[in-house]
């Protein structure tokens, strides 16, 4: 659901193209990407992608139009001195002007629903992404590692709209004085969230690049989209509709009707014994063979608490079983003992849009091998059903296991 649009430019000058992505739904909140110094190119356009899934409609303007149109640049040496070159020569003023009319012409599409536009930026883009918070109508604005803030602080007493800012703390394009001033001058101010990422250079949240870091890439995803829904939306009931997933894998144990609450290639990892499956084919055959259909009859989840944020929920349960059939996904290769099994479960379970997109589950597996009689608790620090039983009742003795080596 892609496509190349035109965008009137507002000086009378011409018109310019633009990458439009559009989520499955076909509608919602608009979001204006602004380019690296790169042009509209495979990174950018994945990007797009990506924030499609989220649920936006999705516009990245080419703002290099002015000096030569639809530049597409990867990252080799000489394409890094073609983009610098661009990069020089870009008029700022014009490009503000070129930002301002994409927000216009997404904000008049009738698949961007309640009129509502953010701005987010990487690069130079992170840049613009400042300005449209200063210069703009947009709804709300995210910026990644701007370079050139700094020297548009002067500006700061106009932002009207949400401001995030992601800043490198090793930026080579930002040095420590530039970030200081930034972090003086914005942090503190009404509706502006600053984050600095401790040891990362310049395009950290890049995939596939140099400075690529994925755990800082995730976090700044996670805050954008908060910033982003917060705003503009969209909204979903995530509490809801993992609900109805687990209904699927636990209550019908339907396969194809779990996946289908599923993004088109999602990922399950069972963190203590590292089973699951990425992608489609793979998870789907993992529900078929192993996990839906392999559950002991009388399985329960307790709920203990939930936790919803913007894009994930984190569930805290007691997971309960008499373990007569083999559970391949917990305990592979482990025949059925008849053992009665209670442990804490932890779940974070991320979304893209109203869709999941992963699945990262925790639980102690000693207390497991404990509890079906694979591990002797006399033997080592570990403890069995009690685990379960103090999550329940936090009266209960403290300490047991240390006093066991006095």
């Amino acid at each position: 659901m892609q496509q190349k649009i035109r965008i009137q430019a507002t000086d009378g000058s011409g018109s310019f193209n633009g990458y439009l992505a559009l989520p499955k739904a076909g509608s919602g909140p608009g979001l204006v990407i602004a380019q690296e110094i790169f042009g509209i190119n495979h990174t950018m356009r994945e990007v797009a992608d990506y924030y499609a899934e989220e649920g936006y409609v999705v516009l990245v303007p080419d703002l290099f139009w002015r000096q030569e149109p639809d530049v597409e640049l990867g990252y080799s040496e000489a394409d890094w001195q073609r983009a610098f070159a661009l990069y020089g020569g870009f008029d700022e003023a014009k490009g503000m002007e070129d930002m301002q009319a994409a927000i216009t012409a997404l904000r008049q599409r009738p698949e961007v629903q309640d009129k509502k536009v953010g701005v987010l930026g990487f690069c130079l883009g992170g840049k613009l992404a400042y300005l449209a918070a200063c210069r703009t109508d947009a709804d709300v604005a995210v910026g990644y590692y701007g370079v050139g803030i700094d020297a548009a602080l002067g500006e700061a007493d106009h932002i009207k709209r949400p401001l995030t800012l992601h800043i490198a703390e090793l930026d080579k394009f930002c040095p420590p004085e530039a970030r200081d001033r930034i972090v003086q001058t914005l942090q503190g101010r009404p509706g502006v969230s600053l984050y600095v990422y401790p040891g990362m250079d310049h395009a950290f949240a890049r995939n596939g690049g140099e400075h690529f870091h994925k755990p800082s890439a995730l976090m700044a995803h996670e805050r954008s989209i908060a910033a982003l829904k917060g705003a503009i939306g969209p909204n979903y009931d995530l509490s809801a509709l993992w609900d109805k997933h687990c209904e699927y894998e636990f209550g019908t144990r339907n396969v194809d009707d779990t996946m289908g609450t599923m993004v088109s290639e999602p990922y399950v990892n069972h963190i203590p014994t590292m089973t699951g499956g990425v992608g489609y084919k793979a998870l789907h055959a993992f529900y078929t063979n192993h996990f839906v259909n392999s559950n002991p009859p009388d399985t329960s989840l307790v709920p203990i608490s939930r936790t919803v944020g913007a894009s994930q929920v984190v569930d805290e349960m007691l997971f309960c079983f008499t373990h007569t059939t083999e559970i391949p996904w917990m305990l592979p290769g482990v025949p059925p003992t008849g053992k009665r099994v209670e442990i804490p479960l932890l779940a974070v379970i991320k979304f893209r849009g109203d869709k999941l997109y992963h699945e990262h589950i925790y639980w102690d597996q000693a207390s497991v091998l404990v509890q079906v009689g694979l591990l002797d608790p006399k033997l080592l620090p570990v403890a069995g059903v009690e685990t379960a039983r103090k999550l329940l009742d936090e009266t209960l003795p403290s300490n047991t296991l240390m006093e066991k080596t006095r």
